[in-house]
């Protein structure tokens, strides 16, 4: 074998072994992301453990998959207003829109997540634990839990079914941390955007919907 021969050979091997170590890299990125998130959903179902229930609605939890443009996993910092915002997707489900957020872990067209979905019979679907942000509202993520609520029609009006849940919703966050009535915002309050569009033209609509917040929270107290 001549020496350039052997020079070629010793070039294959070390790029095998710099292949393998790639790999090698790969893999363990890969399954530290999914030991992460595994760790995430064990703490999910640990803190639903440590839940006081009393005065929630039923709930159905369906967790997002982690990833960096639902659901990435940051710790909520702490919890001092809750947001309600509206889907502003007319007749959509609230499962459809959860399945909306976990289908940006492929589209990857914006980021965008909710903690909780209320939907159109009053159904609500959990998109993702309250001890994680949710891409919901802006620069308050970090320190709010976000609620978007379904709607029938154009107009942005809540039906009863969904306005009743998202009183109890709302009245029961409000009690497990601490909350008022006061402390419940709109999403138009962070940023100016109409959402949710019914209780941004109808100020009155809002300020009873607080009020019924606040009498729900009274109600748990007693």
């Amino acid at each position: 074998m001549t020496r350039q021969q052997r020079r070629q050979q010793l070039i294959r091997r070390s790029m095998i072994v710099l292949c393998i170590a790639f790999l090698c890299i790969i893999g363990l990125i890969f399954l530290c992301k999914k030991l992460f998130f595994s760790q995430t959903g064990q703490d999910a179902v640990q803190e639903t453990g440590q839940i006081d229930w009393t005065g929630a609605p039923e709930i159905d939890v369906e967790l997002l998959d982690g990833n960096e443009y639902s659901r990435p996993g940051i710790a909520l910092e702490q919890v001092n207003s809750i947001v309600i915002h509206y889907t502003a997707n007319p007749g959509s489900s609230a499962m459809a829109n959860r399945d909306y957020f976990e289908g940006l872990k492929d589209a990857h067209t914006t980021k965008a997540s909710s903690h909780f979905i209320v939907g159109l019979d009053g159904e609500v679907v959990q998109c993702i634990p309250t001890t994680e942000i949710a891409y919901a509202s802006n620069n308050r993520n970090a320190d709010t839990i976000s609620i978007e609520c379904c709607h029938p029609d154009d107009t942005g009006a809540f039906n009863t079914a969904t306005y009743q849940s998202m009183v109890q919703l709302t009245a029961w966050l409000c009690n497990r941390f601490g909350l008022t009535g006061q402390d419940v915002i709109r999403h138009y309050d962070v940023t100016g955007k109409i959402c949710p569009k019914y209780f941004v033209e109808h100020e009155d609509a809002w300020e009873q919907f607080k009020t019924d917040v606040q009498q729900q929270i009274e109600a748990l107290a007693s």
